[in-house]
């Protein structure tokens, strides 16, 4: 079994915008996943996925918009994250490891009818899902994120970021959030720190810059490659883009690029004072996806 932390409960209480209920899978390897689940089973259901360093209290916004239209939202925190398990061998999390725990998720709920709604390792990780099961998946919301497919250059403004990562391994999370998204309030930007009492727990947030392959042999590359013609030439669900038009690192111009990848993707949303982070701005986002769809 793999030895792991488990964040205590009183580090998420009162956490403003974030009253949902916790549900909570234990999955084969022993390790316990930390999910949401609201709304009513009868609409689709909206699968949102975190990236780094943030987890499922990312989606506060986003998740009152879709269940008030009669829509479920199932929203997992990514093992190392959130409420869930957090392994304290750093060399646990790979690409793999996080792919096949959102896969058995899936078919441990079995999800249908849904809607992928994905943002930075969100998408790096959720976009090469439907190729595995295409029969579950009619539709993709898509904010700024990547395919891994390692045969593309990486951006300058990720080169950094992973560098600043890998100097910072105990970054101030907070802080960060808060230099992103500056309308966040003291207690916001607190309860993305919520699951992280010191820097042991904070080895997902440290692997995840890299692990994003950066050569076409890297784990994941062809996993991704193979998703990009899934992209290409399988899709048939119905798809909508949203882009934090501010993002140094997955910003513009990587988000046309994957537009252009993404069968029938019409043009998307841009939000002029969004960042990286969109779910912050995502009543917009949320309302107009619901419409596309």
């Amino acid at each position: 079994m793999i030895e792991a932390l488990r964040t205590p409960d009183d580090r998420f209480e009162n956490l403003p915008g974030y009253a949902f209920r916790p549900h909570y899978l234990e999955q084969a390897n022993g390790l316990r996943m930390h999910y949401l689940d609201e709304g009513k089973h009868a609409g689709k259901t909206f699968l949102c996925l975190h990236g780094q360093p943030t987890w499922s209290y990312l989606y506060r916004k986003m998740i009152p918009v879709f269940t008030a239209a009669g829509h479920r939202v199932v929203a997992p925190d990514l093992f190392g994250f959130g409420k869930s398990d957090k392994p304290r061998d750093d060399a646990t999390y790979t690409f793999d490891f996080h792919r096949d725990s959102l896969i058995a998720l899936i078919r441990a709920l079995d999800l249908h009818d849904v809607v992928l709604v994905v943002q930075d390792w969100g998408g790096l990780l959720g976009l090469t899902l439907p190729m595995k099961m295409p029969e579950r998946f009619t539709g993709l919301l898509v904010m700024n994120t990547a395919l891994g497919t390692g045969d593309m250059p990486l951006t300058q403004g990720f080169l950094d970021w992973r560098a600043w990562n890998n100097k910072n391994p105990d970054m101030a999370i907070a802080k960060l959030m808060q230099r992103s998204c500056p309308h966040l309030s003291d207690a916001e930007a607190a309860a993305y720190e919520a699951p992280y009492p010191d820097r042991d727990y904070k080895g997902g947030v440290r692997r995840f810059p890299n692990l994003v392959p950066d050569a076409p042999n890297a784990p994941g590359a062809a996993t991704s490659q193979r998703a990009r013609e899934f992209w290409k030439n399988d899709w048939t669900g119905t798809s909508f883009m949203a882009i934090g038009m501010t993002d140094p690192v997955l910003g513009p111009p990587v988000m046309h690029g994957l537009q252009k990848l993404i069968k029938n993707c019409p043009a998307p949303l841009e939000l002029a004072e969004a960042g990286h982070f969109v779910q912050e701005w995502g009543e917009r986002v949320a309302a107009e996806a619901l419409a596309r769809f």
